[in-house]
C-alpha cells in the first residue's frame, strides 16, 4: 500500500515521477513486512489458524492436538444414532480404523480454547461458567454445574446435541475446567436441541414436562487426559 505514502507528497514535488518512484522504492519494503505482519497474527489467531499454524498455536498453549487413546465411535456412520450427518466425522485417508488419533481442526480448536481458559481459570464457579461458555459457544451449547457438596460436581450442556468426538473427549478428560481435587461426577449432555429436563426449572438450559428433553449421561474415565 505505498499509494498511501504517495498521497502525502507536496504539490511542488507531485508532478516528479521521479521522486515519486524514489519514495515508492523506500517505502514498499515498509508496507510489504507490515502486511506480512499482519497476516502473521491473522494466521496465528487461534479463531483463524489452521492445520500447522494452529499446531504451533497448540504448543504455546500446552495442548497438542494429537491423543494416546484412540478416540472410538466417533466416523461418520448410516443408521448409527450419533454418527450420522453432522454428527460423526469423516475418516481421513490415513485415520486408523480404531478412531481418532489426530483432532480435526475445528475439535482442536475448541479444545485449545478450553485449555487457554483453564491456564488463567481462577478455579471458581462463576468463572468456570464463563470458561466453559466461551469453549462451547461455536457449538450453541448451554452449559451449567450443579455442586454436590462433596467434593464432586456435574456438568450439564443443553441447547444443542454435542458431536461425537466432543462427547469422547469429555469422557476422556481433556477438557481440564475443573477445581484441584474436585471429581466431575457425570456429564449430562443434550440429545436433541431445547433444554434439559429439570423439576421446577425454567431456563435456557433446564425446562419441565413437555419442553425439557432427557440427558445423555458420561461419566468421565477414570485418569484421563491422555493428551501428550
Amino acid at each position: 500500500m505505498p499509494e498511501r505514502y504517495l498521497d502525502l507528497i507536496t504539490s511542488q514535488h507531485r508532478q516528479r515521477p521521479r521522486f515519486a518512484a524514489a519514495v515508492e522504492a523506500l517505502v514498499k519494503p515498509l508496507c510489504d513486512l507490515e502486511a506480512l505482519l499482519q497476516d502473521m497474527r491473522h494466521a496465528f489467531d487461534v479463531d483463524t489458524a489452521v492445520g500447522v499454524q494452529l499446531d504451533a498455536v497448540g504448543v504455546r498453549v500446552g495442548r497438542s492436538r494429537n491423543v494416546r487413546a484412540p478416540l472410538d465411535d466417533v466416523y461418520f456412520s448410516w443408521n448409527v444414532d450419533g454418527l450420522g450427518w453432522g454428527q460423526g466425522i469423516w475418516r481421513g485417508r490415513y485415520d486408523p480404523e480404531t478412531g481418532v488419533v489426530s483432532l480435526p481442526d475445528d475439535v482442536y480448536r475448541t479444545l485449545l480454547k478450553a485449555k487457554i481458559a483453564a491456564n488463567s481459570w481462577d478455579g471458581t464457579i462463576p468463572s468456570a461458567y464463563e470458561i466453559w461458555a466461551a469453549a462451547f459457544s461455536v457449538e450453541g451449547s448451554v452449559v451449567f454445574i450443579e455442586d454436590s457438596g462433596d467434593m464432586s460436581m456435574i456438568v450439564g450442556i443443553s441447547a444443542m446435541p454435542m458431536s461425537a468426538i466432543m462427547q469422547q473427549l469429555l469422557l476422556q478428560q481433556y477438557i481440564p475446567l475443573k477445581p484441584a481435587g474436585v471429581e466431575v461426577e457425570f456429564f449430562a449432555v443434550a440429545v436433541s436441541p431445547g433444554p434439559l429436563f429439570a423439576w421446577n426449572c425454567e431456563s435456557e438450559a433446564l425446562a419441565g414436562w413437555g419442553s425439557g428433553s432427557w440427558a445423555k449421561k458420561l461419566i468421565p474415565i477414570e485418569g484421563g487426559d491422555y493428551a501428550t
